[in-house]
C-alpha cells in the first residue's frame, strides 16, 4: 500500500533536515569559537584560558577567541554562556567560584542544569603563609596559639566568597578555632599585609605566593592539596599535619551550554585533553603551581558534585555572607 503524497513529502523533508544536521556536526567547527572567561583579564584563569585557546584553535582548525565577561563573582559570564546556543561555538572557562556562588547568592541568574561539564583542566593548591620572621614555624604552632588565645589570631583573604576565605574557614571549622577574618578586595593586598605582619596568616595561591616564599619574604607552613606541591616539595600538606583528610584547592574547568550535541562536545573535549597532554602546556601550568588534569565530562561532573557539597557545608556552618 503506497503512502499518500503528503506523507512521502514529509518524510523526505525530515530526512533532509537530519542529513543537514549531521553534515553540520561533521563540519564542526566551521567558524570561530568563543571561550567566555567570567573574570577580568590578567588573572590566573584568564592566562590559562588564553594558552588553551591558542592551542585548541590549531587542533580544531579555527580561531578560538577569549571573551572576558567579568562581574558579580563570575555569575554574569556564566549566565551569558548558559543562554547561548548549544552548538559548541560558545564555551565557558570557569573556576572554583562556580561551586561556591550558588551557596552565597540568594538567587542565581541561570538554572542549575543550564551548563554541562566538559573537562576539568587543572587543580592548584593554596599555601598557608605567614610572614618570614613569624613565631609560627609549623601549622601546629599556629593552631596552638589560636587555641590558647581565642579570637586573637586573624586571617586574610581576597573576599568572603573566595577559596582563600573558604579554605581557612574549612580549616577553622575542622579544628573548632575562634579566629577573625579580615577581607580584602583581592588577594594581592591580603598577601602584602601578611608579609608585613598586619595579618597573622592566610591561604594564598601557590602561583602568587611562591616567588615571595622562595625569596624569603614569606614562610609556607603547609599546602592545602591532598599531596605536596611540586613547587614546594619540602612543605607538608595540612592533611599530614593537623587535619587528616583536609583538602581545598583552586580548580579550572570548561563547560558548554546544556544540550550541546554529543559529537560536538566530544570533539571539543578531545581538543582540551590533547592540549593538556602537551609538554609545553604542562610545564606552563606547573610553573603556576597547578596540576594539569584533562578529564572526561563524567569525571568532571563527579568532581563538581563533591565540590558543591563541601563548600555548601562550609558556607552554611560558617554563616558566610558576601562582603
Amino acid at each position: 500500500m503506497s503512502l499518500p503524497l503528503f506523507a512521502v513529502t514529509r518524510r523526505i523533508a525530515m530526512a533532509a533536515v537530519a542529513l543537514t544536521a549531521l553534515a553540520a556536526h561533521a563540519a564542526f567547527p566551521d567558524r570561530p569559537i568563543t571561550i567566555v572567561v567570567p573574570y577580568a583579564p590578567g588573572g590566573a584563569a584568564d592566562a590559562v584560558a588564553r594558552v588553551l585557546a591558542a592551542r585548541m584553535g590549531e587542533k580544531l582548525g579555527t580561531s578560538v577567541i577569549v571573551d572576558n565577561r567579568a562581574g558579580a563573582s563570575g555569575t554574569i559570564g556564566v549566565a551569558y554562556v548558559a543562554k547561548a546556543s548549544p552548538d559548541g561555538y560558545t564555551m565557558l572557562y570557569d573556576a572554583t567560584p562556580y561551586s561556591i556562588n550558588p551557596h552565597l547568592f540568594p538567587r542565581m541568574p541561570y538554572a542549575a542544569d543550564a551548563l554541562q561539564p566538559l573537562s576539568l583542566v587543572l587543580v592548584a593548591p593554596n599555601a598557608l603563609i605567614v610572614k618570614a620572621d613569624s613565631p609560627y614555624k609549623t601549622v601546629a604552632d599556629l593552631v596552638a596559639k589560636a587555641k590558647a588565645t581565642p579570637g586573637k589570631l586573624n586571617f586574610a583573604s581576597g573576599g568572603s566568597g573566595t577559596v582563600q576565605r573558604l579554605a581557612t574557614e574549612l580549616f577553622r571549622q575542622k579544628l573548632q578555632l575562634d579566629m577573625v577574618h579580615v577581607p580584602y578586595k583581592s588577594g594581592g593586598p591580603a598577601i602584602a599585609d601578611v608579609m608585613g605582619g598586619q595579618v597573622d596568616f592566610m591561604f594564598g595561591t601557590v602561583a602568587a605566593t611562591y616567588p615571595l616564599i622562595s625569596a624569603g619574604k614569606l614562610r609556607a607552613l603547609a599546602v592545602s592539596s591532598p599531596q605536596r606541591s611540586p613547587r614546594l616539595p619540602d612543605v607538608p600538606t595540612v592533611a599530614e599535619t593537623v587535619v587528616p583528610g583536609y583538602e581545598a584547592f583552586e580548580w579550572n574547568g570548561m563547560f558548554l551550554p546544556a544540550k550541546t550535541p554529543k559529537d560536538v562536545a566530544d570533539k571539543l573535549q578531545k581538543a582540551v585533553v590533547d592540549v593538556l597532554k602537551e609538554d609545553e602546556v604542562q610545564q606552563r601550568l606547573r610553573d603556576l603551581g597547578a596540576q594539569p588534569v584533562g578529564s572526561t565530562p563524567a569525571e568532571f561532573a563527579t568532581f563538581l558534585k563533591k565540590e558543591d557539597a563541601k563548600w555548601g557545608d562550609v558556607v552554611k556552618k560558617g554563616d558566610i555572607k558576601l562582603d
